[in-house]
């Protein structure tokens, strides 16, 4: 009876602990939560920047921002333009090829969205970081936009604290 008891306790503690447990948020250490293009997606220069994960960009992290932007040009031309900077996300794979058209279809359980065409140019977010190192504003970074990385993105420190916190990389609205 007492091993019954026991065991009825160890399971109870061990279903509250599953209960009670929650995922790291955005204000926590682990992946991040939120992008443009829904949860678990941010730009491909955030992830670069950040290489702890942790949602802040430290001081080490400002320092190294030139060799972490250069990772990301994947064709090694010296700049990074947009298709490195926003890389296409990974979704479900389409389905068979229509036999008519040759495109692929919808996966099975995708529901088509009535009255939105499939390319509708909708406004993003724009995030500060983008704005500090892309100095021309043509949405590439140059070989010396991702030299003058460290000094720009220092520019953000709206606190003076030498790292850039969530606050401070909070994307800005679209522009509409």
């Amino acid at each position: 009876m007492k091993q019954i008891q026991h065991l009825l306790l160890v399971a109870s503690l061990a279903s509250a602990t599953l209960l009670t447990a929650q995922p790291a948020g955005p204000g926590e250490a682990g992946p991040h939560r939120r992008g443009p293009h829904g949860p678990g997606h941010l730009p491909a220069i955030l992830v670069a920047l950040d290489a702890d994960r942790s949602g802040d960009i430290s001081a080490a992290e400002i320092a190294n921002a030139p060799a972490a932007i250069r990772t990301l040009d994947a064709n090694g031309d010296g700049t990074v333009t947009r298709d490195e900077l926003m890389p296409p996300r990974r979704g479900p794979a389409p389905g068979r090829p229509d036999a008519a058209t040759g495109r692929p279809t919808r996966p099975e359980g995708t529901a088509d969205r009535p009255g939105r065409p499939e390319n509708a140019q909708r406004p993003h977010p724009v995030f500060p970081v983008m704005l500090a190192l892309d100095a021309d504003g043509d949405g590439t970074l140059s070989a010396a936009e991702i030299d003058r990385a460290a000094t720009s993105l220092k520019a953000l420190d709206a606190n003076g604290d030498g790292q850039l916190t969530r606050d401070e990389l909070q994307p800005l609205p679209p522009t509409q």
